[in-house]
């Protein structure tokens, strides 16, 4: 057997840069290089390597949490069929990633991350950032990452590489069961030497499969579907994922079934379909949670139903309603003891829809729907015309966005207010137009992953939303995007607060208590003295970025205009109202006080009592039996 004597820094380097992905015959490399930040713990060993090996890029980044989240939005923005590795030293550098891994794993989306870790011989003990424990010498800080990874491995010898390499390709290339890989990296490790097989740095090529689902089961949801009279289909990321979005789109033009679509989803169908029914969930469309509500049938593709899908589980209120889950993944499609269709979602709606022939709901079921989705549009376009006052409205700011976007053009955003209203807002004609990361709603994701999905796909122009809140928590990754010549748009709308929790503050009684921007006031001891004089333009500027100050929607459409004709990444600065919301969010159960002195508490508190009553298992057992 010939070998190859390589470090082990060297040899992860080698072997990552030949790793590609094929699915339906078209094939990519699989990683588009490397992130993140050196320190003592990492550059003597995969630094080096990523020095020998020039052609596999290094991005050098501002936080360590940022390098994984940009590997996210590019792993998103490529349908999961690519994305980056994410290196970091020893001790805080290493655990600044969690949070990345934990919003990467959530969001069932491939990230190899590789923190370098204590020296495993032990003999220098405690070495500098080490956690030390009196029960077992074997463990470090990198043992946190353990709950948030999909796969999880140390690497005490050079050869532990040689099967390790496989695990970690199988879970990061798997559609059902992907997420963050670590691979804890001592550091006298990485730079020791080994004889590798030759073989194990060949051109390696990972086929992405397309899992068909049980025919007797498919048969069994196609008679369930027959036997339904108001269905409705709940699509999820994996529908966009595994491309499904055209077999979709034929699928409720034969059916006339409905659509209605989570954050991951939304763009499974053009906004102005005319089975479209629009966002769903707790910040969905009229539309689309009327027709939830009263579906005796719900069919899930690709969704995970998380609790914002179903309203904290009162969103499906007929008593007799069933489920079909299309997913591949089985701990998915098995969810609401529903009849699970485990297998791919393009290639599963493509074999029911054979198997339902010429079955169609009644047309009266289609116009009722089409009359929703135009109902909505007209609304949408009623939010988004400008009123003239100041400070404008945050769906004022969408609007003026939306307008300016091409069909191909990308909105990325991830947590505050602003996720809920983009999904009930904005008008998405691309399946990829619309980057939504809410698995885990991580505040500062924004500015970051706005250079992943960029990279993802130059051709299209990437406007990144972020309230105040969110920019303050890693607005850093800006420079990156300056020293790697990369053009994003950041619209930065200023509430002076945090608008999304001090809504929900009010909402349980709790008055916006610390969520607002301002001084502490002397004489209250409470936060809610005058504003802080934060000038958040001239940060952007200090950073490298170009800025365009807008004060009015007539000026944000110009500003909009200016940053399309720039080669580098431009912020916008404007102020929004804080308290001016888009009405019509549905209820997410977040728990009130049972006891309190303070009347709007005792309020909620009433109020919460009554919602909780709406909720309800879903025991119709439609799955069968595993066997």
């Amino acid at each position: 057997m010939k070998t190859k004597r390589l470090t082990v820094g060297q040899a992860i380097v080698t072997f990552l840069k030949n790793q590609y992905v094929e699915r339906d015959g078209i094939e990519n490399p699989f990683f588009a290089g490397c992130l993140g930040i050196f320190g003592h713990g990492i550059v003597a060993g995969v630094g080096e390597g990523l020095l020998e090996n020039p052609d596999f890029r290094y991005i050098m980044t501002r936080n360590e949490q940022a390098s994984v989240h940009i590997a996210t939005a590019y792993a998103k923005m490529k349908n999961r069929l690519g994305t980056f590795a994410c290196i970091s030293s020893i001790g805080p550098g290493a655990t600044n990633m969690i949070t990345g891994a934990a919003c990467a794993t959530i969001n069932r989306l491939p990230v190899l991350i590789m923190p370098g870790d204590i020296f495993a011989r032990r003999n220098v003990a405690p070495v500098l950032q080490q956690l030390e424990s009196s029960f077992s010498q074997d463990i470090s800080v990198n043992d946190c990452f353990k709950p948030v990874s999909k796969y999880w491995d140390r690497i005490s010898r050079p050869e532990q590489l040689i099967t390790s390499f496989h695990e970690v390709m199988r879970v990061l290339t798997s559609p059902s069961d992907t997420g963050a890989v670590t691979l804890a990296l001592p550091q006298d490790v990485q730079a020791e030497a080994f004889d590798f097989p030759q073989e194990l740095f060949g051109k390696r090529v990972w086929r992405i499969p397309r899992p068909r689902p049980d025919s007797a089961i498919l048969k069994e949801a196609a008679g369930i579907i027959r036997n339904s009279k108001k269905p409705v289909i709940i699509a999820g990321g994996g529908v966009i994922y595994s491309e499904a979005a055209a077999i979709l789109r034929k699928f409720t033009g034969q059916t006339g079934i409905p659509v209605a679509e989570t954050f991951a989803g939304k763009g499974s169908l053009p906004y102005d379909h005319p089975s479209n029914l629009g966002a769903v969930g707790v910040t969905g469309t009229p539309g689309a949670n009327s027709f939830t509500s009263e579906a005796d049938l719900v069919i899930g593709i690709g969704t995970r139903y998380s609790d914002f899908t179903t309203a904290s589980k009162t969103a499906f209120q007929n008593p007799d309603v069933k489920f079909i889950n299309i997913n591949v993944a089985e701990f998915d499609s098995y969810k609401h003891c529903g009849l699970a269709v485990t297998g791919d979602a393009k290639v599963s709606i493509e074999e029911l829809l054979a198997l339902l022939g010429d079955y169609r709901v009644p047309d009266s079921y289609i116009y009722s729907v089409a009359a929703a989705n135009k109902g909505w549009d007209e609304k949408v376009s009623e939010i988004y015309k400008s009123s003239g006052s100041l400070p404008v409205s945050q769906a004022e700011v969408v609007g003026a966005v939306n307008e300016c976007a091409g069909p191909r053009d990308v909105v990325l955003c991830a947590a505050g207010s602003l996720p809920g209203d983009l999904h009930k807002l904005w008008r998405t004609t691309d399946p990829k137009g619309f980057h939504l990361e809410y698995g885990y709603s991580t505040m500062g994701y924004e500015c970051a992953a706005g250079i992943g999905a960029k990279m993802a796909c130059p051709d299209r122009e990437i406007f990144v939303m972020v309230g105040d809140g969110n920019y303050l928590m890693m607005n850093n990754e800006i420079v990156t995007a300056i020293q790697e010549g990369i053009k994003v748009t950041i619209i930065l709308l200023n509430n002076y607060g945090f608008g999304s929790i001090g809504g929900l503050s009010q909402s349980i009684g709790s008055q916006r208590f610390g969520t607002k921007y301002r001084y502490r006031d002397n004489k209250t001891g409470l936060l809610d003295g005058d504003t802080l004089p934060v000038n958040f333009a001239q940060n952007a500027r200090s950073l490298g970025a170009n800025v365009i100050e807008a004060t009015d929607i007539t000026s944000l459409k110009n500003a909009l205009k200016e940053a399309g004709k720039q080669s580098v990444t431009t912020v916008i600065t404007i102020d929004t109202d804080l308290y001016k919301g888009v009405p019509g969010y549905a209820w997410w159960e977040v728990p009130v006080s049972e006891v309190a002195e303070i009347d709007s508490v005792k309020e909620a508190y009433r109020i919460y009592k009554e919602n909780k009553k709406k909720q309800r298992y879903h025991l119709n057992y439609t799955a069968r039996s595993k066997k």
